[in-house]
């Protein structure tokens, strides 16, 4: 009785440990994945500046300083800062509409043998063929999108054209949650204007993300359940 009485128990103990897996995996599957760190949008430092002799005592210019009293305040060479205005809308939409239908009759009139017309049950054995069909589909879709703001980003490479290579990203921590802004692409320096910012509007082969995770974004987001019966393994 001692035996069956400790089997019972580590049977309990079994189905709640099962219990316990189970309900961390529901809740697990509730919460949004977080954003993943990317390095290809990593800030890009600054070459470091070549060693010089210590300037003498009493003169005016330091090459240390790197006061570039000539040159465009503009971003040009890697490490340097650039913001860039994001200024995105989007709109688009689609849709569709097939209707499609088809009618078959064919009769064929009952043979004649040895003079006689062939019958079935006493009436004549005439053959007739009839079938319709008919598809009726429509859809649409439509998607607006829009992202408005400034984000500030650091040039990794110049290109052998001029043009500068930009990547960065911003984490924004409120309340509730976190907001993350990446962005990455090639901006020419004739783009960027004279406070040193730049459209993203002219920013060639941009990728621009905007995510967050936290309580808003768990709120906002199917659990796993849900997304298991919305997706394409459903067969209903």
């Amino acid at each position: 009785m001692k035996a069956q009485g400790e089997r019972r128990t580590a049977g309990a103990h079994g189905l709640a440990r099962a219990c316990a897996l189970v309900a961390c995996a529901a809740l697990a599957g509730c919460m949004s994945a977080p954003p993943r760190a990317d390095t290809s949008y990593a800030p890009t430092m600054p070459e470091p500046a070549v060693a010089a002799a210590a300037p003498a005592d009493g003169a005016i210019w330091h090459d240390a300083q790197n006061m570039e009293l000539f040159s465009d305040p503009k971003a040009h060479r890697a490490g340097d800062i650039l913001t860039i205005v994001l200024v995105e809308n989007t709109q688009a939409s689609k849709k569709a509409s097939t209707t499609t239908s088809k009618k078959d009759k064919t009769d064929l009139a009952a043979p004649t043998i040895l003079g006689s017309v062939a019958s079935l049950h006493g009436k004549a054995a005439s053959i007739g063929l009839d079938g319709e069909r008919a598809f009726d589909g429509s859809g649409s879709s439509s998607q607006s999108n829009q992202l408005s703001g400034e984000i500030t980003v650091t040039v990794a490479q110049r290109l052998a054209n001029g043009n500068l290579l930009v990547r960065g990203e911003k984490w924004l921590t409120i309340n509730q949650g976190q907001e993350l802004v990446r962005i990455a692409g090639i901006v020419r320096p004739q783009d960027i204007g004279p406070d040193n910012t730049v459209p993203s509007t002219r920013v060639a082969d941009a990728r621009i993300a905007y995510t967050g995770k936290g309580t808003l974004a768990d709120a906002n987001s199917k659990g796993w359940l849900s997304r298991f019966f919305s997706s394409k393994w459903m067969p209903f």
